[in-house]
């Protein structure tokens, strides 16, 4: 298990982020005029004390449109009809987040292909030339 996974199963970046409720736009009917369900949460990235200073600068290259100009990652979710489950939701979206941001792609090794693929191919290319060769006929 990597070391962000342990840190998000201890729930190491709760206590850094910053949770601010307003006023849902979707679902809820008459609800949607009296009860903040939307959450909205901010972190500070360039104040974090567990992430490294490697870890900020790759998430603010790869989270550059979520971030302000404070250096707060802003996040909000008002799909659901609750507080308690919108706070979820957007959590999950950060943790989403970071796993994508510090997740490192597999570099291609270029392979050459076989000599049956090769032997294959030009034995493919020589029937076509041969079929070609043979439609044009002369009088």
């Amino acid at each position: 298990m990597s070391s962000l996974e342990t840190r998000i199963k201890n729930g190491d970046f709760i206590p850094e982020l910053q949770f601010q409720t307003a006023r849902s736009s979707g679902p809820g009917g008459q609800n949607v005029n009296k009860v903040e369900t939307k959450v909205q949460l901010k972190f500070d990235v360039n104040n974090s004390l567990i992430l490294s200073e490697e870890e900020k600068l790759t998430l603010l290259q790869k989270a550059s449109n979520k971030i302000d100009q404070e250096g707060f990652l802003q996040l909000s979710s008002q799909e659901k009809r609750s507080q308690i489950q919108n706070k979820e939701l957007v959590i999950r979206k950060f943790y989403d987040l970071l796993r994508t941001a510090f997740h490192k792609k597999k570099i291609r090794k270029a392979t050459k292909p076989s000599k049956g693929a090769i032997e294959d191919r030009l034995k493919s290319k020589k029937a076509k030339a041969e079929k070609k060769a043979n439609r044009n006929w002369k009088l």
